[in-house]
């Protein structure tokens, strides 16, 4: 999971002004790209000025079927498909089943997912 903090186009000129730092500074330390104490305390006023922190996961697309399967399309073209009557859980890779989870919770799905995102 990705996450930055969000604010506005002024706090970023204002926060870039106050530092005495660029703006590419200021995008580096919202963004988490850059964790040395400037970014730091860079974060900690935009936070005090109205900002607030956004986490960004990965898009898929989830289809719930008459056929009782769950079925999640990935943008690099996997797919989980779980079968909810017996909480089997496969994943498909071209077309072809590439790993299989037996009587997996709820709590399995999120690991699943970013195992198959990373494929």
């Amino acid at each position: 999971m990705n996450k930055r903090i969000t604010v506005t186009k002024e706090n970023r000129e204002f926060i870039a002004k106050a530092f005495g730092v660029t703006e590419r500074m200021v995008f580096k330390a919202l963004a988490f790209q850059s964790d040395t104490d400037l970014a730091k305390r860079i974060r900690a006023l935009a936070t005090k000025r109205g900002g607030y922190i956004v986490c960004v996961e990965n898009e898929f697309e989830t289809l719930y079927d008459h056929d009782d399967y769950m079925r999640q399309y990935f943008p690099n073209g996997a797919m989980l498909e779980v079968n909810k009557k017996n909480g089997n859980c496969d994943a498909f890779v071209d077309g072809e089943c590439v790993r299989r989870w037996e009587n997996i919770m709820v709590s399995d799905i999120k690991g699943i997912q970013d195992w198959i995102s990373a494929l």
